[in-house]
C-alpha cells in the first residue's frame, strides 16, 4: 500500500529547507539584467523621433541576434516565442498550392504536433516520423516516412526538433537534412524547433541547411513573450494586419524584449561560452545519473542512457521510480524544496505522454516518469541535495514498491 498522501505533502515545507530549481526546460531562471532603454518606448512603426529611436534599437537587436547565430538579419523575425514561431510556419501551409504532404517527428513539442493535427482537420495530409528507443529520428525512420507518404502525396514539409524537451534527445539534424535534400523531386521545407537547443548544444542553422527554425528567450534566461523565427526565404502568412516584421508577424514589436533576447544570445549562445557551460553541465549530470542508478526502483528513460552520452543534452533527463506516479513524486519533492516536472509545461493538463509512447514505453512508464532539467546556475551541491531528497522520499515507500 502507498502511504497516506499527508505523508508526502506536509502542510508546510520542513524548517530550514531551501528551494532548488530543476525545471529549467520549462523556463530558465533569469541570470541577466534586462535592458531598460527609455528610448525604446516608442512604437517602431511610428515616423516621429520616438518611433525612429525604437526602430533603431529593434534593428540593432535583430543584427546582434543574427551575429550570434551566423545569419542575415533580414532572415530573422521577432515573435512572442517558440510556440508562435512554430505556428507561423505551420499555418502558412494552409495556403500552399498544391496541398503539401506534412511530416513531423513523433516526439515534437505540442506547438508542432497539435498544429499539425489542426492542419489535418483542414484537409492536409500529415504523418508522424517514428523514432528509435532513444527518442531520436534515425535516417532509416526518416527514409521510411518519406517513402510511405510519397505513395499518396508529395512530401513538401518536414519538422524535426533539435533537442527534445522531455528526454533531452539530440537529433542529428545535419545528416537528416542531407538525406532529405538528396531525395530529389519537389523541394521539401525543413523546419526545426530549436527552443531547447540554442544556448545548450552546438548548432549552426545556416550550415545545417534549415529552411526555418524557432527560438524562445525565456529558455535562455530572458523574459517571456519574445522569440525569434528564422526564415531562409519569406513565406506567405496565414494571418495579417499591420505589416510589422515585414508582414510575417503582425503586431507591435516588443523592443525591450528584443534587446533582452539579443543580450541572452550574446551571453549564452556564443560558441566559446557554450562549450564551457556544456562541459560543466555534463559533469553535473554524470553526478546525477550515477546517484540515480543507486536509488531503489529508479529507471532512466531511455534505460540505456549513459552518464556521458552525446545522444542527449546534458540539461534534460527523464527518469521514473517504479510504483510511484510522477505527479506524486513531483509534489513530494516540491514540498521538500525541489522543483521538477512530469514533462512539458505546455502539456500539464494532459495525462498522456506521446513522447514516451513514441519511444515504445508502456503506459506505466509514462505515469511514473518525471523530468529533471538543470541550467547554468545549477551547482554540484544542488545535485547532491536532490539525490538526498529523493532518498528521503523513497524511504517512505514500502520495499515491495521501491524495490
Amino acid at each position: 500500500m502507498i502511504p497516506p498522501m499527508e505523508t508526502f505533502f506536509p502542510s508546510s515545507p520542513s524548517p530550514g529547507r531551501s528551494r532548488r530549481y530543476f525545471d529549467w526546460a520549462a523556463t530558465a531562471i533569469p541570470t541577466l539584467p534586462y535592458p531598460q532603454n527609455l528610448d525604446s518606448f516608442g512604437n517602431p512603426s511610428s515616423l516621429h523621433y520616438e518611433g525612429r529611436c525604437a526602430r533603431s534599437l529593434l534593428e540593432d537587436a535583430r543584427t546582434r541576434c543574427a551575429g550570434v547565430l551566423g545569419l542575415n538579419p533580414k532572415q530573422l523575425y521577432f515573435t512572442s516565442g517558440g510556440t508562435e514561431s512554430n505556428a507561423l510556419v505551420l499555418h502558412s501551409l494552409a495556403l500552399r498550392k498544391p496541398s503539401p504532404g506534412i511530416l513531423f517527428s513523433a516526439v515534437e513539442h505540442p506547438s508542432v504536433r497539435e498544429n499539425c493535427l489542426v492542419l489535418e482537420r483542414l484537409g492536409k495530409q500529415i504523418a508522424p516520423i517514428g523514432v528509435e528507443q532513444d527518442g531520436r529520428v534515425s535516417p532509416a525512420r526518416l527514409e521510411k516516412a518519406l517513402e510511405k507518404m510519397g505513395r499518396k502525396i508529395e512530401p513538401r514539409f518536414v519538422a524535426i526538433m533539435g533537442v527534445n524537451n522531455e528526454t533531452g534527445s539530440v537529433m542529428e539534424l545535419p545528416g537528416l537534412v542531407k538525406l532529405i535534400r538528396a531525395r530529389g523531386g519537389a523541394p521539401i521545407h525543413v523546419h526545426s524547433d530549436l527552443v531547447q537547443a540554442v544556448g545548450k548544444v552546438p548548432l549552426d542553422i545556416a550550415a545545417w541547411d534549415l529552411d526555418s527554425a524557432s527560438i524562445s528567450a525565456h529558455k535562455l534566461g530572458g523574459p517571456r513573450g519574445i522569440g525569434l523565427l528564422y526564415l531562409r526565404k519569406a513565406l506567405e502568412p496565414l494571418y495579417t494586419g499591420g505589416g510589422q516584421e515585414r508582414g510575417i508577424r503582425p503586431g507591435t514589436e516588443s523592443v525591450t524584449g528584443a534587446l533582452a533576447l539579443a543580450s541572452c544570445l550574446e551571453s549564452r549562445a556564443v560558441p566559446g561560452h557554450l562549450a564551457v557551460e556544456y562541459e560543466q553541465a555534463a559533469r553535473r549530470f554524470t553526478q546525477l545519473i550515477r546517484g540515480l542508478k543507486a536509488l531503489p526502483g529508479c529507471f532512466l528513460i531511455p534505460q540505456d542512457r549513459k552518464e556521458a552520452d552525446p545522444r542527449f543534452s546534458p540539461y534534460i533527463l527523464q527518469v521514473g521510480f517504479k510504483g510511484i506516479p510522477g505527479e506524486v513524486m513531483v509534489r513530494a519533492l516540491d514540498e521538500r524544496g525541489c522543483a521538477v516536472s512530469t514533462g512539458s509545461a505546455c502539456s500539464t493538463a494532459h495525462r498522456d505522454r506521446p513522447v514516451l509512447t513514441a519511444m515504445g514505453l508502456d503506459q506505466q512508464a509514462g505515469i511514473e516518469g518525471i523530468r529533471i532539467s538543470q541550467g547554468w546556475s545549477t551547482t554540484p551541491e544542488d545535485i547532491g541535495y536532490l539525490l538526498e531528497t529523493l532518498r528521503e522520499v523513497l524511504a517512505l515507500f514500502p520495499p515491495a514498491i521501491s524495490d
